[in-house]
């Protein structure tokens, strides 16, 4: 199982809006230093479908130098099923045993087509540990619970957990051993009462100390006061592309977040001022986050 706070980290980019691997992980262990207990590379927040495959097989290369490479989590789900195998390949070569997994996006299918999938890729690659990604908005499918019943009763070793960002699933799913992660902080205190174990999100990248505060009190029986700043700021960002919000907002500490990739862009500069306003109206400011 796979449980605790954790974040689809930033893809750092150059200028020439190269991947910058250094700068990629060091802001992912910055992350972490900050409360997260890991992170994901490769997310939809990390830009993953825009970042070519030979920029990921570099900075793959480069996560075992990270003193956090226990806590790492990578993303494979890509539309080519040989080219997420060959991605989990190189990524265990290195040590690297969990994945998180989207099915392909664009063509229409159904639960069957989507076990097949995961079987395909489990038939080739054997141990590892996938958690499956759950965002109808983004790839077109929606994981229903059989759906996810039937993987786990056929790879109990394999599918160890689910990252639920649909939120179909958090509420009504319940297996031995699984993890259930929702996709956003306003579900965290909810989903912990509910017995999920955790949350996966694009807005740790900025609230990992909140977000663990809240996780760490709701074991320690601790009063929950800090968990509706969590998640008024999660809504604030929730008004504007997370991605670009969470550019915008860190580019106040270092230029570098400035650099995206198309189709993607920054918050227009009205927008960038008042999501910074905002935020600022609930005491959240980038001067609180120790992140570079």
């Amino acid at each position: 199982m796979i449980k605790g706070i954790y974040a689809a980290t930033l893809s750092l980019l150059n200028e020439n809006l190269a991947l910058d691997y250094k700068k990629t992980i060091s802001h992912a262990e910055n992350i972490i230093d900050n409360g997260c207990h890991g992170v994901v590379f490769f997310g939809s927040t990390g830009q993953s479908q825009l970042i070519s495959i030979s920029e990921k097989i570099q900075l793959i290369n480069h996560l075992p130098n990270s003193k956090y490479k226990e806590k790492f989590i990578i993303g494979t789900g890509l539309n080519s099923l040989s080219d997420t195998i060959n991605l989990i390949k190189i990524s265990k070569t290195l040590n690297f045993n969990k994945f998180l997994i989207m099915p392909p996006a664009y063509y229409k299918y159904g639960d069957e087509d989507v076990v097949n999938f995961y079987t395909r890729i489990i038939n080739e690659i054997g141990e590892c540990n996938i958690i499956l990604y759950n965002f109808e908005k983004l790839c077109g499918y929606k994981f229903s619970t059989d759906c996810v019943k039937k993987l786990v009763e056929k790879f109990p070793k394999q599918i160890v957990g689910v990252k639920d960002s649909s939120y179909n699933l958090y509420e009504n799913l319940q297996i031995n051993n699984f993890s259930v992660m929702p996709g956003s902080e306003t579900k965290l205190l909810k989903g912990l009462e509910l017995g999920c174990s955790g949350i996966i999100t694009a807005t740790t990248n900025v609230t990992a100390s909140l977000a663990r505060n809240v996780y760490d009190n709701f074991f320690n029986k601790s009063s929950q006061d800090t968990n509706k700043k969590l998640c008024d700021v999660r809504e604030i960002f929730d008004k504007y592309n997370l991605i670009s919000g969470l550019h915008s907002f860190m580019s106040q500490k270092n230029e570098i977040y400035k650099n995206i990739l198309p189709p993607l862009k920054l918050l227009s500069e009205t927008d960038k001022t008042e999501l910074i306003s905002n935020l600022k109206k609930l005491n959240f400011n980038i001067q609180n986050l120790e992140a570079a």
